[in-house]
């Protein structure tokens, strides 16, 4: 009796699962392609994120099918893991010695935009350290906010410092770069989504290699306890593969869909269930820090551009503290060089992740008693 009620429990949590997926996904592809009508940039990441989250907060009744289900999650950044692995080239290599001093521009950022938000978190909203910590840290969003339920009763604020940075990011920066780089840019980059080769297009044994790597690199990852292991496994596997020109997997025009509709959708729809009444004071110190904090990048991007002869808009898309899947996608859809901003962002969210645990111990009682500056 008890197995059979548990297979029922779990065949219904897949259904809801399935209906909930299908319900979003059209409502993201729909305003995807009305933005893509419009020739709005990055159109299907950014109209899928806004429609959705427009749809949530509006229609109530549908706010418990609009959710992307966190296995599918996992399933379109297992592909991103290749794909992003698929940019590096063999000649990549040498270009990565020239990159040690943006990297390491970058982690000094990092360690720079912390400070300035966790002392602004502590000193003026009078946050507690572990929860100031959280919320100041610019990157590993998934991550951190699941570490944070270890240490915080308010997970829902780091939640919601997190969601706020990468909103910010996610809606200002493919506006910023349309401004920057004119609109050419952005029928450009249009035409270069357009023009991927399709699933059809492609033979069998290269979607076979673009699945075995991504299920090879996930289990490598587990099994060597690799952090992020649905996203580093794939990539670290599928730039080896690249780098020693062993295989060839281009950018499949369908999963690179896939990805813009489901990352919008999920971050509209957490965005869309976000009360403002009760987070109001939570919500004015998310929006303060990420302007800090992303001023703080911007201005290092510009000075370290300067510094070493690069154009600042690359090294800003490296620099930027947005989610390292939705940068990533945006600096495939507007055609920069993938390789440079995937090793920035990955090895600030590694660097983040390694650190986390000595910066906690650093503090004096994580457990101690929390102020509560939003209410």
């Amino acid at each position: 009796m008890g197995e059979s009620n548990t297979r029922s429990a779990s065949s219904a949590g897949w259904r809801d699962d399935l209906q909930s997926l299908a319900v979003t996904l059209a409502c993201a592809f729909a305003c995807g392609s009305l933005f893509w009508q419009l020739q709005m940039p990055a159109p299907y990441m950014l109209g899928s994120m806004l429609g959705v989250w427009a749809i949530t907060a509006a229609i109530k009744p549908l706010r418990p099918l609009l959710r992307v289900p966190r296995w599918f999650h996992i399933f379109v950044v297992l592909g991103v893991g290749v794909i992003v692995g698929g940019m590096f080239a063999p000649e990549t290599l040498a270009q990565m010695l020239d990159w040690i001093i943006s990297v390491t521009g970058m982690l000094l950022a990092s360690i720079l935009a912390t400070a300035a938000g966790y002392f602004y978190l502590t000193r003026r909203r009078h946050y507690d350290p572990a929860l100031a910590l959280f919320c100041a840290l610019p990157g590993g969003q998934a991550e951190v906010i699941l570490i944070s339920r270890e240490y915080v009763d308010k997970d829902y604020v780091v939640a919601l410092c997190h969601l706020v940075r990468v909103v910010f990011i996610f809606c200002s920066v493919p506006i910023a770069l349309a401004l920057m780089l004119g609109e050419s840019a952005v029928q450009t980059s249009n035409r270069v989504l357009a023009d991927l080769p399709g699933i059809a297009d492609l033979p069998g044994s290269t979607l076979l290699q673009f699945a075995g790597v991504a299920a090879v690199g996930y289990a490598v990852a587990r099994f060597l306890k690799t952090p992020v292991p649905f996203l580093l496994g794939p990539m670290l596997l599928s730039m080896g593969l690249h780098l020693t020109d062993l295989i060839a997997i281009p950018r499949i025009s369908e999963f690179v869909l896939l990805a813009q509709i489901s990352v919008g959708g999920a971050v509209g729809a957490r965005l869309g269930r976000v009360e403002f009444g009760v987070l109001a004071g939570y919500l004015r110190d998310a929006l303060v820090n990420v302007v800090l904090v992303t001023s703080i990048f911007v201005a290092s991007a510009y000075l370290i551009a300067d510094w070493i002869d690069l154009e600042f808009i690359d090294v800003m898309m490296a620099f930027v503290p947005g989610g390292l899947y939705e940068i990533t996608l945006l600096s495939l859809i507007f055609g920069f060089d993938v390789a440079f901003v995937a090793i920035h962002h990955s090895t600030r969210m590694l660097s983040l992740l390694f650190a986390l645990p000595w910066l906690l111990r650093l503090l004096d009682d994580p457990k101690a008693e929390r102020s509560d500056p939003g209410e």
